[in-house]
């Protein structure tokens, strides 16, 4: 991963660590390369989401080709994916489909082209041993890669494009920045980027379907109480945690949580004052009374009686009661 760059564009600002969703740029492309056996950042050390290794280029400051040098002096794979710190929708699954291209493939790399078709090298999978052969012709040609644009290697190599336009965007301006922290926010996005930061945040690298558990706040917010929701879902995490539990555990407790909050609204519905009795018949000329709706909760608020349209300013805004000379029903569940 190259980070070094001086980002002449932003007015030299420190890209890597700038932030977009809540992340800094370098921790979101991190988080996208988590499957990755080992991980070299090119740049000067610092705090990052997961353990990495560091190097410099020689000269620093040498350039993207330079960077991309001294980066492979430390991985001996055969297949290594090379990126920039700068993309803020670069995802794991693109990852994984740049290397089974180019595993399935002949070619010395696989490479995201963006919207406008241009190539992106630096978001690709590249077979190291045509890295290296590349490298040292450039070495024997011109004393080394320092100051070499970094497309006098992928000239010589034999590539394939994938198009790409969301995960190929990369932040080069202040303008950029702005687009990249817009789009995260839009409703198909939002909640994944809400997740992915709250993982990183808390250090937890568990993917569990989220379906699942909104389903059980929204069961727990409709049979218990609105505050169940959030308390609940917490309790089946801290449940999960406890037992040391992966995906499948999650699932099992929530479905066991949700299956609860159902039987609570059930035995709600059976209990409610209002509900049906079968054994008890209400007299002929009871005045009816207002219920609450079959599906809403034990909180739900019980309507009450309003005055009819034409009422006068002095009408009572109460509930119809039964006539003053009314005899008490003896029934002890009337």
């Amino acid at each position: 991963m190259l980070a070094g760059g001086a980002a002449r564009r932003l007015g030299g600002a420190d890209k890597p660590g700038l932030r977009v969703g809540g992340r800094a740029l370098l921790d979101r492309v991190l988080t996208a390369c988590a499957g990755a056996r080992a991980t070299v950042v090119v740049a000067e050390p610092r705090p990052t989401v997961r353990p990495v290794t560091w190097a410099r280029e020689d000269p620093p400051g040498g350039g993207p080709l330079a960077a991309l040098a001294a980066g492979l002096r430390h991985t001996t794979s055969e297949h290594v994916v090379v990126v920039s710190a700068d993309l803020p929708f670069l995802g794991g699954p693109v990852v994984v489909r740049l290397l089974s291209a180019l595993a399935d493939g002949a070619a010395d790399g696989v490479l995201l082209t963006d919207a406008d078709g241009r190539d992106q090298p630096l978001v690709a999978a590249y077979r190291a041993s045509a890295l290296r052969r590349e490298l040292a012709a450039l070495a024997r040609g011109h004393g080394g890669p320092a100051g070499l644009p970094l497309r006098r290697l992928t000239g010589a190599l034999r590539l394939t494009r994938v198009p790409d336009a969301v995960a190929s965007f990369d932040c080069d301006t202040w303008d950029d920045i702005a687009t990249a922290r817009a789009r995260i926010r839009e409703h198909g996005h939002v909640l994944d980027e809400w997740i992915s930061a709250a993982k990183d945040e808390l250090g937890i690298d568990l993917d569990v379907d989220t379906g699942v558990l909104l389903d059980l706040a929204r069961d727990a917010a409709h049979s218990v109480a609105r505050p169940a929701a959030p308390l609940t879902t917490f309790l089946v995490g801290y449940a999960v945690g406890r037992a040391q539990g992966g995906p499948e555990a999650v699932a099992e407790a929530a479905r066991k949580a949700a299956d609860l909050a159902l039987r609570w609204a059930e035995e709600a519905a059976e209990t409610r004052p209002d509900a049906a009795k079968p054994d008890a018949a209400g007299p002929a000329d009871a005045e009816p009374t207002a219920t609450k709706p079959a599906d809403a909760g034990p909180d739900a608020a019980e309507p009450t009686a309003t005055k009819p349209a034409d009422a006068g300013p002095d009408a009572a805004e109460s509930r119809p009661g039964p006539a003053p000379d009314a005899a008490p029903d003896p029934r002890p569940d009337a």
